[in-house]
């Protein structure tokens, strides 16, 4: 590593050598808040899943219907209580 620095300042390119390492922790940085807001998302839906299903189970219990829910869905996969309001 240090023979590669060697080499750039020998060649006056010391400039590039700072500007590829911005470039590099800069993208490091946008990959990581990009993974980071993905798992965010994940965490927010599944919260809004769990929610309809607590919603349509308290329903249920008030209105004396013993349907069967769901144990939850499967990751990927939208689940019949997270999906658009039925009609």
């Amino acid at each position: 590593m240090t023979d590669l620095v060697e080499v750039f300042i020998e060649r006056g390119d010391l400039a590039h050598l700072a500007l590829l390492l911005w470039a590099v922790s800069a993208s490091g940085l946008a990959w990581f808040a990009l993974r980071e807001l993905t798992a965010a998302s994940r965490r927010f839906d599944d919260f809004v899943c769990e929610l309809a299903r607590f919603n349509e189970r308290c329903e249920n219990e008030r209105l004396g219907l013993r349907r069967r829910l769901p144990k939850r869905r499967s990751p990927g996969c939208p689940g019949p209580l997270c999906g658009p309001p039925a009609s």
